[in-house]
């Protein structure tokens, strides 16, 4: 298993993210409420920053190496720069707060903070955060973490859908750190521990998005296998 030099640089960057998450967690909660993990600080900022970034990525793969490409390739990296650009935009609520909007109408009835986002909705009482962005937003990890590349060694099928929809496959180290991530926020013990939850999720899948195993796929021309996959 290598692991890149950028790969070693952002894991070192989630350890000093944790290791200052579990210090202010258990010494000062009220700071990282308050100031460490608080709204429109370094965490959520560096979040949404690594959100774009891959977004960034999957349109500048889209428009310099798309030729020769499947219309389903084209596709599969368009609705990817698409999704990590909403989920940028949601995490800093589309800047609201850094432009001073006012919520409309309708956001400061139906969003739980009164924001101009849609992941703090509350449709009949309960938060599409908890639904959509937790519930099932887990299951499609467990399944694209674990699942898909156990299937992706197994099964030429499998390989031949992910290339064909651009999707980028995991590499068993980075599956290692998504898990011990959630290992570690889920004993910090403040309630905005959540925000370095996500904060991790926008390093980790940065680095999978620039170095997945199927990285051939993501090479100029219609290439159809990979020499070397690890």
């Amino acid at each position: 298993m290598t692991i890149n030099k950028t790969e070693k640089l952002g894991y070192l960057f989630l350890a000093v993210v944790f290791a200052i998450s579990l210090y202010f967690g258990f010494t000062d909660p009220a700071f990282f409420d308050d100031v460490f993990a608080a709204e429109d600080n370094a965490v959520e900022w560096i979040t949404a920053i690594m959100l774009l970034c891959i977004s960034i990525l999957c349109f500048a793969r889209l428009f310099t190496i798309s030729k020769g490409k499947s219309i389903t390739w084209k596709l599969g990296a368009f609705v990817f720069a698409i999704i990590f650009f909403f989920g940028a935009g949601e995490e800093i609520s589309w800047g609201q707060r850094l432009f001073n909007i006012e919520s409309s109408a309708f956001f400061l009835e139906n969003n739980a903070q009164q924001e101009t986002n849609l992941h703090n909705l509350v449709v009949s009482g309960k938060k599409v955060n908890k639904i959509v962005f937790s519930q099932l937003l887990m299951v499609a990890m467990v399944i694209y973490l674990i699942v898909i590349p156990i299937l992706y060694r197994k099964m030429d099928s499998i390989k031949k859908l992910m290339q064909t929809f651009a999707v980028p496959v995991v590499k068993w180290h980075q599956t290692a750190a998504f898990i011990i991530s959630t290992l570690i926020v889920a004993v910090i013990p403040p309630s905005r521990k959540w925000e370095v939850y996500e904060l991790a999720f926008g390093v980790i899948f940065f680095l999978i998005f620039l170095f997945p195993l199927n990285g051939y796929i993501f090479k100029k021309g219609n290439i159809e296998r990979g020499n070397k996959e690890s």
